[in-house]
Order: C-alpha cells, then sequence, then structure tokens
C-alpha cells in the first residue's frame, strides 16, 4: 500500500502574489516568449480552497504511478469534497492509510491502484472504510532533496 505522512500547514495566513503571465509555453518548439504579465495570482487561492479542511501530505509507494503520483510527492487533500467516482482519496482501510482512486463498478465500489502490478480493493465492508478527503492537487519536485530539506526544517 502506498504510505503517507501527515504535514501540518495551518491556515495560511499570508497571501503568496506570483506573476502569471498571459502567454502560454510550448513544450515543443520553442517560440518567442512574450512579457506580459497578466495578473498576480495567489497559489494558497489554487491549493487551499478550503484552507479549514485541507492538510498535505507526503507519498511513499508506486501504486499511483499512472496518475503521475509517485514517492515523494506532496500532495493537497481537501476533506470538505465529498468523495465521488473517479475522485483520488486519501483512504484508511482497517487501519492503514492508502492513496487510491475511488471507482464504482455497476453497483460496488473499489479503491483503484494506478499501477498493474498493485492490486484494486473492493470495498465489500464500508464500515471499515474512513475517507480521510479527496486529494486535489501533486507536487512533484524536479529538484531531489529540496522538499524532503524543506519540510525536515520545519521540524
Amino acid at each position: 500500500m502506498t504510505t503517507v505522512e501527515l504535514i501540518d500547514v495551518g491556515t495560511p495566513t499570508t497571501t503568496l502574489w506570483l506573476p502569471l503571465y498571459a502567454s502560454l509555453i510550448p513544450c515543443g518548439f520553442p517560440s518567442p516568449a512574450t512579457d506580459e504579465l497578466e495578473e498576480l495570482f495567489d497559489l494558497n487561492r489554487l491549493l487551499f480552497r478550503h484552507p479549514e479542511a485541507t492538510y498535505l501530505v507526503r507519498v511513499s509507494g508506486e501504486s499511483m504511478q499512472g496518475a503521475e503520483i509517485h514517492s515523494g510527492d506532496l500532495l493537497a487533500v481537501d476533506k470538505h469534497l465529498e468523495a465521488d467516482h473517479n475522485h483520488i482519496v486519501v483512504a484508511v482501510i482497517e487501519g492503514e492509510c492508502t492513496v487510491k482512486r475511488l471507482v464504482r463498478r455497476g453497483t460496488s465500489w473499489w479503491l483503484q491502484a494506478e499501477n498493474p502490478d498493485y492490486p484494486d480493493y473492493p470495498i465489500t465492508e464500508p464500515d471499515n472504510l474512513r475517507i480521510w478527503g479527496v486529494v486535489t492537487h501533486v507536487v512533484h519536485e524536479l529538484i531531489p532533496g529540496r522538499l524532503t530539506a524543506l519540510i525536515r526544517s520545519r521540524d
């Protein structure tokens, strides 16, 4: 199972205004970029739509690779949202925490891995399952070690 490490972030009290440019940057061939500033954007508004009900977790394991969730990634999880078909959720099954896709197949519900090497989990006893929230965003580190260092510096 993919495991998660809960990170207490509290309520964002500072607005983080960053420049958001109007032009799209292609991932293919380069094109001349413009310096047209469209607006200032607060990342807190994106990641924490319900700050009082949102938390961050770090994941370990490879069961969600197909959803581009990798070991060490940081997830924003919103407890305010109601989990529904095809949402990626943080769930507790028989006391163990995991990240999986919640899917309905006919009349049955499953927690589905996004890696064929991992089995899906049928929800046969709903009383043994707790949904801790819906994953809304994934922060995937491109410079290895920075995220871990920043989190450790909070300790």
